[in-house]
């Protein structure tokens, strides 16, 4: 990573940081090596104010319901040439009274302490291996002022990842596509949520299976881990409240944003955007070679100047995509080239910023003000309606993020596999077409139908990982190849025209639309999916409209109540009329039972009868 004139950073490692719970300060930060404000000791509880929200992230709420746990969140960067700060923290609780060496600030019965790191890449699954060792090692010393072994672990892990490029099997270690379908099962077409740029909240508790879920859906996007992120924490922490006012105060006298919400938006429109009301910049010029990367992003300045291109160059730009793709029509793809992790060729974005593959992969969706936060802290509420913050993908375990409906446009029920959207024009726009039904039902099968062996499970590669992850990619690439076709209104048909129109108003859309992706001409336009109707397209229309309409939802409830009312009944009957019928049986079985003691067969031979009769 570039630093500028700056002193080489000395790996991908930043900090190693122990958070811990006092009983009358809450969650503070008890140790950090190297120290994370340079000139305090490594005991300082002091924080950069950027990162004031690392103690809630690192021990998260709720988190002594549980022995032990896993997090991972977004920090925003210190300085204008760092990119998202990747943090990953594993939480234990012990009893006081197990501790070797007591310090006399513990007065509550157990002890709740996470070890945290925080990168600079997103390898959230290997480091949380790593770092889970490290952490039970950490708490059978019993005695937390051993602070060697977190000095190790540092120089270790600074070692052992030094020249890691973030791709491959690395980056997507313990988040599994197979699990999150075979749990959703049709509903795993939920990624399209994210190209919307709207607000979308991941729910359920614990953290460990919410960031779980959440960076698998991210993992369905070709390149979004591994480069995608970079941008994703651009946000600005709340230091007071009057502050705060004064500065959303002033925000909105200079004019700077406007906050559109969905259903002030065209049924067409998909995206919370807050576009900029500044006088015009110069003209955007379509040649690549003549643009300039932008100025990265901040809370504080408007959009990007990207953000309101000249549609003339949009559509200048897409015909010659359109010509490319024409002049060089291939024949129809079965299986898609090899995604953003296993490309050779990856270039600066002239106006994502990130690093780019040749198909333009991956999307700049989390850019300009949209976050991804894998968890986010009650304390970080304020940013749920910032008006600096365009829109967001956050999870939280906390029942007032999911309460609190109005701030969010979609609620993923992670536990009940629902997606909850109350907007009817929203549901609207991300209601699947029978081509889309098509492609999950292929994908669910594929994965159902693959279990065979439970040692090798997932490891193969139909309905493996790899190869959900490359289906979706098919589907990405063949609806952006889709998109540039001239008369492309039958094609867009089997994506859904609402849901294309809202799309192409986006950011991140349009991004990529402007710019040129040689490896375009290599997808065949079309749905991969598409196709004539048949009777199976009917049952599956069906079975889907049952599941996820609100109508159907009240049939299916319907049903089990009267199939359960009926159990319950025949029981009832059963047990009455049964009754009698299990009384005698029990007695001509106790009685048979009798007469084969040989007392009872001597005493009824001398006249006498069995003393056990009943």
């Amino acid at each position: 990573m570039e630093t500028r004139g700056k002193e080489e950073p000395r790996g991908p490692v930043l900090h190693i940081v122990v958070v811990g719970f006092h009983h009358k300060k809450g969650c503070q930060v008890e140790f950090s090596y190297p120290p994370l404000i340079p000139k305090e000791g490594h005991d300082s509880s002091s924080l950069p104010e950027e990162w004031k929200y690392l103690p809630f992230l690192a021990l998260p709420d709720g988190a002594h319901n549980y022995q032990e746990d896993s997090v991972y969140f977004h920090l925003p960067p210190l300085t204008g040439d760092m990119k998202c700060v990747y943090g990953v923290s594993c939480y234990r609780q012990i009893e006081a009274k197990a501790l070797k060496v007591r310090q006399a600030d513990i007065t509550r019965e157990t002890v709740q302490k996470s070890v945290c790191v925080l990168s600079r890449v997103p390898l959230y699954g290997l480091l949380q291996a790593k770092l889970q060792l490290i952490t039970h090692a950490y708490f059978e010393e019993k005695d937390f002022s051993q602070i060697s072994i977190l000095k190790e672990l540092y120089e270790h892990m600074n070692g052992s990842l030094r020249g890691t490029a973030p791709e491959g099997s690395q980056v997507f270690l313990g988040l599994s596509p197979r699990d999150l379908i075979l749990h959703f099962r049709h509903k795993v077409t939920l990624p399209i949520l994210l190209c919307l740029s709207i607000q979308v909240l991941f729910y359920i508790s614990p953290v460990n299976r919410l960031v779980g879920t959440l960076m698998t859906v991210l993992s369905l996007f070709p390149g979004m881990i591994e480069h995608g992120l970079a941008d994703s924490s651009h946000y600005r922490p709340r230091s007071s409240v009057s502050e705060e006012s004064s500065r959303v105060e002033a925000t909105l006298g200079s004019e700077e944003f406007v906050s559109v919400s969905v259903t002030d938006i065209d049924s067409s429109v998909g995206e919370r955007a807050a576009l900029s009301e500044k006088p015009a910049e110069p003209p955007v010029v379509a040649d690549s070679h003549l643009l300039k990367p932008p100025s990265r992003g901040s809370p504080e300045s408007s959009e990007s100047d990207w953000e309101t291109l000249d549609p003339g160059v949009l559509e200048e730009g897409a015909t010659k995509s359109a010509e490319a793709l024409d002049s060089e029509a291939g024949a129809a793809i079965t299986e898609q080239p090899q995604s953003a992790g296993g490309q050779a060729v990856l270039t600066q974005g002239l106006l994502s910023g990130l690093e780019e593959d040749q198909f333009g992969m991956p999307l700049a969706i989390f850019t300009k003000g949209y976050l991804c936060l894998p968890y986010m802290a009650l304390q970080q509420h304020h940013l749920l309606s910032d008006v600096t913050v365009r829109g967001f993908v956050a999870g939280a375990t906390n029942i007032l993020f999911r309460q609190q409906r109005h701030l969010s446009d979609a609620i993923v029920d992670v536990e009940e596999a629902l997606v909850h959207i109350q907007d009817p024009e929203l549901r609207k726009l991300l209601s699947l077409t029978t081509a889309d039904l098509r492609f999950a039902d292929y994908v669910v099968k594929h994965v159902t139908e693959n279990r065979e062996d439970v040692f090798l499970d997932g490891t193969g590669w139909e309905g493996g990982d790899e190869w959900i992850r490359a289906q979706f990619a098919l589907y990405i690439h063949s609806l952006l190849a889709s998109s540039l076709q001239q008369d492309n209104e039958k094609l867009l048909a089997d994506y859904g025209s609402p849901f294309v129109s809202a799309w192409k108003i986006t950011h991140n859309y349009r991004v990529w639309y402007s710019n040129k992706h040689p490896a375009m001409s290599e997808i065949t336009p079309g749905h991969p999916f598409q196709g004539q109707y048949s009777v199976t397209d009917v049952k599956l229309r069906f079975s889907h409209s049952v599941q996820n309409s609100e109508r159907g939802k009240k049939i299916g409830n319907a049903v089990m109540t009267t199939s359960r009312n009926m159990v319950q009944t025949g029981r009832a009957v059963g047990q009455s009329v049964g009754g009698a019928l299990t009384s005698a049986k029990s007695a001509m079985s106790s009685w048979f039972s009798t007469l084969a003691q040989p007392a009872s067969v001597a005493g009824i031979a001398h006249g006498g009868q069995p003393a056990d009769k009943p």
